[in-house]
């Protein structure tokens, strides 16, 4: 393909509506200009023909970054098979005001076909559409981000939230009445994307402005006047009749769903008024009456009252209370939410692709929402789960508290292995038989990793995997001189273990210890000898990360440090040769007790390592770093707990008295925050606020209206229904009228709930997928649906009537049986079939509805 045919693909899409030519129709040579329809321009560069013909290889010019948009062309040419170049070029075409393709702002692209050139211009103007689609504000989340201002108050905001300036110009009037009649878009639009901080206005497409705007809010002045809207200047921005279906849907729709109204009226002339048009009454009840906007809305036809197009024109609503938006905002979305729909809908790769937008930040994860970077998306997926961000759990029905919070598990460990209560009061170390203890589950270990997550700073905790050892350096009053050198010089020094220097590698090992101090001091020496057990503690149990206790008695600690060294021997030092380099973090002379964050008496060695499960971190951040440190920080990364099948384990069994703490207002760190104190450990907890619930539920397994009220009350719901349009065509098989068919039916005789999901066919390439899909996985899940009704299966798969003969259908025999004798004489027994499923499908009866 040459320049010249490119040029006619370019003009026939065109003709189509892709594209529109913006160079002057007199332009023949050089680059023609096109733009989508959404904005985005690109050249195609051509030759004169008089002077030096049509160039043989066609190059593409685009905008590399669109409205600041990163594109991944690395990708795209990957796909297919193309040669793309950043190397820039000179045109007086390129410098069109708006137009975006002056040097240093293009990309080219290099294609050999037509095929190719369609594939890439559909990628291009898609692109924008993936990335609007993805990067969409979700009512619920502004609300909650709305919320947030209500509680603080403007102060009370401007304190919690420092980064945002004070609101000069653009603001967004709620969609509902609130305490405020306009809230600063910027902190708004940035809080219910998940950003640390916004640009403001309309200059981009993920601008503050431009965000609210798209979602169906109205940008208003500091006098609660509707702002103009340029989009002439940003074609980004929604206008005309899709911009009254999104403002009627957010300002009016969604808030009558949100008081449980059974219907709504939207006056023509009000929301005209609201959103600032100009004598455009006619447009706007053009927009409301129309289909568009009752499958936007997912509303019935209304009930139109009044003039035809007039401002005391009327649109009622009929709102159906079991149907919820439908999967189209951004994955970024509510606190806890359910993706709930019929078998086979997606809904479990729907909540990968939810964890991981609300992990990651727009730019990176906003590309993977692509059909074709699925892949990519499950890899972000696995390497979050991987990193301890995203938790995966499925709910069954002996699922309980103890599995998903904390339980008692049988242990047949001793009580105490390290043997500190032979200095405590408790009962003796090494009882026979097994105890219980307290196991944490899958929700107290993400709640706690999504509390103590320390963001862009996380060396501003301690670590919690860490060793903590008790040290003493001496006693005090006796040897402060011992204790002060160690916390002037940055060091810890131990007495046991004699003149020996232990620094070779093959005193790594506990038994070469043991040996060298029986052949060096004592033969008669156990493994319980302090100077053995200390000098492994000391040498080798302890090592550089690790930290430590100064000890003041069995009830004070006065200092707490980090190892910086490794051991080394001093044999010029004038009292305990033993030491290790220390980095202390915090002292005091006067020193705080023990039991703030140990439950259990020092004991009288000089060094040896705390129990684990005894340490109370809190309690320990609390006195190293101060009061506050263990409270979630304000750049906590989300964290996400997906629940698989939520519906089949007993809800309020299994979160028992944690299911207040799941509101938004109730998590750590917000206004209302709550804890309680768990039964098995005793230990007082909370849910942070970076904590995202994301679950399935199959609604052929049991309706929304049979679930828990609290957890429906707590969750946001988005329905899944089947997207027949997905499918195509395989040997001669319509699967989208197949799969529509199919659900009509299920839909008369059961219900909406019960419908075949577009996941059983999506993966069938030859008409023998087909055939299993059907005979293995569809017609028995019908024969589960209709109780082995197999009229009602005949009926569903098109081979029932209304006769009682004998019948060979496109999938089901039905054979008639013959009448037992005594069960009533010809004529007068209920006739009774047997059914069995073909060996060939005839797929006609199922493509037409």
């Amino acid at each position: 393909m040459n320049s010249e045919q490119a040029l006619k693909v370019a003009e026939a899409l065109s003709a189509e509506g892709k594209l529109t030519r913006v160079s002057s129709t007199d332009r023949v040579t050089k680059a023609i200009l096109f733009r989508t329809p959404g904005g985005r321009h690109l050249a195609v560069e051509i030759n004169d023909v008089k002077s030096r013909g049509f160039a043989k290889q066609v190059k593409i010019v685009f905008e590399n970054a669109p409205s600041g948009e990163a594109l991944d062309w690395k990708a795209i040419a990957a796909s297919l098979g193309i040669t793309i170049s950043d190397r820039q070029f000179k045109s007086s075409a390129y410098t069109l005001k708006g137009a975006n393709l002056e040097p240093g702002r293009q990309m080219s692209a290099y294609i050999q076909d037509q095929a190719t050139l369609e594939r890439l211009v559909d990628w291009y103007a898609s692109a924008e559409g993936t990335a609007d689609a993805t990067t969409a504000l979700d009512r619920a989340a502004v609300e909650a981000a709305m919320d947030i201002y209500d509680n603080l108050g403007a102060e009370g905001f401007a304190a919690r939230y420092p980064q945002f300036q004070d609101s000069r110009q653009y603001w967004v009037r709620p969609s509902r009445p609130r305490a405020f009649s306009r809230y600063p878009s910027k902190p708004v639009a940035a809080i219910a994307a998940g950003a640390h901080t916004l640009g403001g206005g309309w200059s981009k497409r993920y601008t503050a402005a431009s965000l609210l705007h798209n979602a169906g809010y109205i940008i208003v002045d500091a006098d609660d006047r509707p702002e103009p809207v340029p989009a002439e200047q940003y074609p980004y921005l929604i206008t005309g009749a899709e911009r009254v279906r999104a403002c009627a849907l957010t300002n009016h729709i969604a808030p009558a769903r949100d008081r449980g109204d059974v219907d709504v009226t939207i006056v023509a002339g009000k929301l005209h008024d609201e959103i600032g048009m100009k004598q455009a009454w006619a447009n706007v009840c053009q927009a409301l009456r129309g289909p568009k906007f009752q499958h936007y809305a997912a509303v019935p036809p209304p009930r139109e009252v009044g003039p035809e197009a007039s401002t005391t024109t009327t649109f009622t609503y009929d709102l159906d209370q079991r149907a919820t938006k439908q999967m189209t905002q951004s994955p970024r979305t509510a606190m806890n939410q359910i993706l709930y729909g019929p078998p086979g809908t997606g809904k479990t790769f729907a909540t990968a692709a939810v964890a991981v937008g609300l992990c990651l930040d727009i730019p990176t994860s906003d590309p993977l929402f692509a059909e074709d970077r699925r892949d990519e998306l499950m890899a972000q997926y696995r390497r979050l789960a991987d990193d301890g961000r995203i938790e995966f759990i499925t709910f069954h029905q002996s699922y309980a508290y103890e599995d998903f919070v904390e339980g008692l598990r049988p242990t047949t460990d001793p009580a105490d292995p390290l043997g500190e209560s032979t200095e405590a009061t408790g009962p003796a170390a090494g009882s026979a038989g097994f105890r219980l203890r307290s196991e944490d589950g899958i929700f107290k270990r993400i709640c706690e990793r999504a509390r103590l997550d320390g963001g862009d700073q996380p060396g501003d905790r301690l670590d919690r995997q860490r060793p903590v050892f008790k040290i003493a350096l001496g006693r005090r009053g006796i040897e402060e001189d011992r204790i002060t050198l160690g916390l002037d010089e940055g060091l810890i020094h131990l007495g046991w273990g004699g003149d020996i220097d232990w620094s070779d590698e093959r005193f790594d090992s506990f038994e070469e210890i043991r040996r060298e101090w029986q052949e060096m001091k004592d033969a008669d020496a156990t493994g319980k000898d302090p100077n053995i057990e200390m000098t492994y503690s000391f040498r080798s149990a302890m090592q550089p990360g690790d930290y430590v206790a100064l000890s003041d008695g069995r009830d004070t600690v006065r200092a707490f440090g980090r190892v910086t060294g490794e051991y080394y021997y001093d044999a010029s030092a004038p009292f305990h040769p033993h030491r290790r380099k220390v980095d202390w973090i915090w002292q005091n002379a006067d020193g705080v007790e023990r039991a703030r964050f140990y439950a259990s008496y020092f004991r009288r060695h000089s060094v040896y390592q705390l129990r684990p499960t005894t340490i109370d971190w809190d309690g320990l951040e609390s006195i190293v770093l101060g009061e506050d440190a263990s409270r979630p920080v304000s750049g906590a990364r989300p964290y996400v707990l997906v629940i698989d099948e939520i519906n089949r384990a007993n809800i309020s069994k299994v979160f028992g008295e944690l299911i207040t703490l799941l509101e938004p207002d109730k998590r750590l760190g917000e206004l209302n925050e709550l804890k309680v104190r768990l039964p098995y450990s005793g230990a007082v907890f909370g849910v942070p606020a970076n904590l995202h619930i994301v679950g399935t539920m199959n609604t052929a397994d049991r309706s929304i209206a049979l679930l828990d009220t609290a957890l429906r009350r707590r969750f946001e719901f988005r329905e899944l229904m089947p997207r027949a349009d997905l499918l195509g065509t395989v040997e001669g098989i319509d699967l989208s009228a197949l799969l529509s068919t199919i659900n009509g039916r299920i839909e008369y005789l059961f219900d909406r709930e019960h419908q075949i999901g577009h996941a059983y066919f999506i993966n069938c390439k030859t008409r023998s997928d087909v055939v299993d899909v059907m005979r293995h996985k569809v017609i028995p899940l019908l024969a589960e649906y209709f109780y082995e009704d197999w009229n009602k299966v005949a009926a569903v798969l098109g081979d029932a009537d209304e006769g009682d003969a004998d019948r060979k259908g496109g999938f089901l025999q039905r054979k008639q049986l013959a009448t037992p004798a005594g069960m009533g004489g010809e004529g007068e027994a209920t006739p009774r079939f047997r059914w069995t499923v073909l060996d060939d499908f005839d797929f006609g009866g199922l493509q037409r509805k």
